[in-house]
């Protein structure tokens, strides 16, 4: 049961360090740019995580609707206008795709079954920051029926699923988000959530940290009331720990993102099938026999690897972390550095969470046609701004996909524009994605309701048992069976019946 889960206390973890960058902020939202200032600033290249997330392109977006959302009065079918969306009108292709979605996402649809009844997060204003797609739409929705209020809105400018969005305000959810926004329309998006009368947010899920950068701007006083952040990337966990270790974190936080149930599924598996897919439909190459350096190793490098090795295509790897760097090569990759493979590579692709791993440099020096693309969380891997200078060509071929040409005629093939692939130019399994969801809707569930004291202003992991239980929802789908201990074998392995199986220490 779900109020079992409440007992359970989690394990802090501070040791992670990195140095954080937030965006600053120049422009005031009572002057608002005109639509041709808008239109340039969606497609400038920015440094902060506003531009860290892309999403598959919506085929029922219109390219002869220049009208920003900002510019139109849209009312739903109950009169309700508290919302900013594309089109209201496409609510009926988006209420199909979350249809659909929600078949793939078993254990939330079990957990708001299981928790309708207790309403745990009644009282609960959640105001959240993510990708809205049709799976972000099952989690609001089961958000929704546990007793939550919600405010949402997009965590990258070109995250959104117009028609998902549509079907979300048509339901009544305050949604501000639409595919392509500029950088203002961004924070006027995330402002419009925030900052509303008679209405004030109690928890925060943010995914990359800007709504959480955002409220402790402007509205720091609003953190009197916060009972908890829970936060889903890796990026924006490095941002709470900076803030844990500065003394400066308000409320409790939930680390999502190092969570067994994301590392080890939303990263590995997730990745290694939706790279094919982005790759597929952005450049129809085939991959047999082609040449691809991975950057980095962690899950996501894994996964791409263990994709791309297994359609026939050379593998090499890129690390710094000598025991991943040491797992690379007893998978069989040969371990490189960038320089020594960069002229021959047919792709390359990042994925280490890092900054400027592929430099000016590196693009000078790579082949004609070469494929370049990000996997990892952020747009600050590939150095993209360096491109942007006179005697570089760009060259819009299909949505998301650019050749950037270089004056002797040479051209790499630009992805997304550095930004995450997978989001960006497919899309990425609803099943894996179910994992993810379910594990932060428990995680809210346990910070809203833990007893005064529990938690401290400090960033925290999920509980094993709650790991192993969003594990066990999703068990059914594939008619598996688990072995029960029986009461000889967990008396000599000192364990409960029931779990937890690992100890937190335990590396999966």
């Amino acid at each position: 049961m779900l109020s079992s889960k409440k007992k359970y206390i989690v394990n802090g973890n501070s040791g992670i360090k990195a140095q954080i960058q937030f965006a600053d902020q120049k422009q005031e939202f009572n002057k608002r740019p005109t639509k041709i200032g808008r239109r340039s600033l969606s497609r400038s290249i920015s440094q902060s995580s506003t531009d860290s997330y892309s999403s598959a392109a919506s085929y029922t977006d219109s390219s002869d609707d220049e009208t920003s959302p900002r510019d139109k009065q849209q009312k739903n079918s109950k009169g309700n206008s508290d919302f900013c969306v594309k089109n209201i009108k496409q609510a009926e292709f988006g209420r199909r795709e979350i249809e659909i979605a929600e078949q793939e996402m078993p254990a939330l649809m079990a957990l708001r079954k299981r928790a309708q009844g207790e309403k745990p997060l009644a009282g609960a204003k959640i105001v959240g920051c993510t990708h809205i797609t049709a799976q972000t739409a099952v989690l609001m929705e089961t958000l929704g029926a546990l007793g939550a209020q919600c405010r949402w809105a997009a965590c990258n400018i070109y995250s959104t699923l117009n028609e998902v969005a549509a079907a979300l305000a048509e339901s009544g959810f305050p949604v501000f988000a639409w595919k392509g926004e500029s950088e203002d329309d961004f924070w006027w998006c995330i402002d419009r959530c925030v900052n509303v009368e008679g209405w004030q947010p109690n928890m925060i899920l943010d995914d990359g940290g800007d709504l959480t950068h955002w409220i402790y701007k402007k509205y720091p006083n609003m953190f009197k009331k916060i009972k908890g952040i829970v936060e889903e990337s890796v990026t924006g966990v490095h941002r709470l720990y900076q803030l844990s270790k500065a003394g400066k974190l308000c409320v409790p936080a939930m680390n999502v993102n190092d969570s067994v149930t994301k590392q080890k599924f939303d990263n590995l598996y997730c990745c290694r099938e939706s790279i094919l897919d982005g790759l597929k439909r952005t450049t129809d190459m085939m991959f047999g026999g082609k040449q691809v350096v991975v950057c980095g190793y962690g899950e996501v490098g894994k996964g791409c690897c263990a994709a791309l090795k297994a359609m026939g295509s050379i593998v090499y790897v890129t690390e710094i972390d000598p025991i991943c760097a040491l797992q690379a090569c007893m998978d069989g990759f040969r371990l490189v550095k960038l320089n020594e493979v960069i002229r021959q590579v047919d792709i390359v692709i990042t994925c280490t969470g890092n900054k400027n791993v592929v430099t000016r440099e590196h693009l000078d020096r790579m082949k004609n046609s070469c494929i370049v693309c990000n996997m990892g969380h952020s747009n600050t891997e590939i150095d993209v701004a360096s491109l942007r200078t006179p005697e570089l060509t760009w060259e819009r071929v299909r949505s998301q996909v650019d050749h950037v040409i270089w004056p002797d005629g040479k051209r790499i093939v630009l992805l997304a524009e550095g930004r995450l692939l997978n989001l960006s130019c497919s899309t990425v399994p609803t099943f894996v994605l179910s994992i993810t969801a379910t594990t932060q809707a428990l995680a809210l569930i346990e910070l809203y309701n833990a007893p005064e004291g529990r938690y401290k202003q400090d960033v925290y992991l999920l509980p094993k048992k709650m790991d192993e239980y969003v594990a066990s929802l999703h068990l059914p789908t594939f008619d598996a069976h688990l072995t029960e201990l029986t009461d000889e074998q967990a008396k000599y392995l000192g364990l409960n019946k029931n779990g937890p199986f690992k100890p937190n220490y335990y590396r999966y």
